[in-house]
């Protein structure tokens, strides 16, 4: 009987590696959180809007497309706090968030953890995309965790807050890159039209 030959080296390296397939193969206990961050069953959601706007995708990006242009669609502060405005790592002051991704048409920001509060995983994504040569959608899209609310009515309303927030903000960015101006904003807790 021929008996394999096998190197030291690769004895070596299998020996190495060995702990780490038997870990990847054995399912890990969630890390403790000591300050209640992390979220032992997460129920996430994706809140998907899009709206039409009469201008080439370049022009509206152009337009409402850079990082505190939210303040001006949304009718809120921002201003760059940290890093260089429009690229990756830059952060506003609008909830502290993060540009993490983007492109020339294009962006992704996250909320970061705040200690003893449960982490939703908030991501918001905002794009132009160019339908033909004159025309172009806006796509705003939010991911988040809301299995920290109470029960399925509160994580409703909470969806159609958020759906209702960013439908305006689609408007009037769509008002904005079509030339028009916004009304004033509606006074801190009124809610808009009243």
């Amino acid at each position: 009987m021929k008996m394999p030959i096998v190197c030291a080296t690769t004895v070596a390296v299998a020996l190495s590696v060995a702990p780490f397939l038997a870990a990847a193969q054995t399912p890990a206990a969630a890390p403790a959180s000591s300050s209640g961050v992390a979220v032992a069953s997460p129920t996430y959601v994706s809140i998907p809007l899009e709206i039409t706007v009469n201008r080439p995708a370049a022009e509206v990006w152009k337009r409402v497309g850079k990082w505190c242009d939210i303040g001006e669609w949304l009718q809120i502060p921002c201003t760059v706090t940290w890093g260089k405005d429009g690229e990756v790592g830059a952060v506003r002051s609008v909830a502290n968030e993060i540009l993490v991704g983007r492109t020339e048409m294009f962006y992704t920001y996250t909320q970061p953890v705040r200690d003893g509060r449960p982490y939703n995983l908030y991501h918001g994504t905002l794009e132009a995309r160019p339908v033909s040569a004159t025309t172009s959608k806006l796509l705003y899209t939010l991911f988040f965790d809301n299995s920290m609310l109470p029960d399925g009515p509160a994580r409703d309303k909470d969806i159609a807050s958020r759906k209702a927030l960013f439908t305006r903000a689609l408007q009037n960015m769509k008002t904005l890159a079509e030339g028009g101006t916004l009304p004033p904003p509606a006074p801190r807790g009124v809610p808009p039209g009243r």
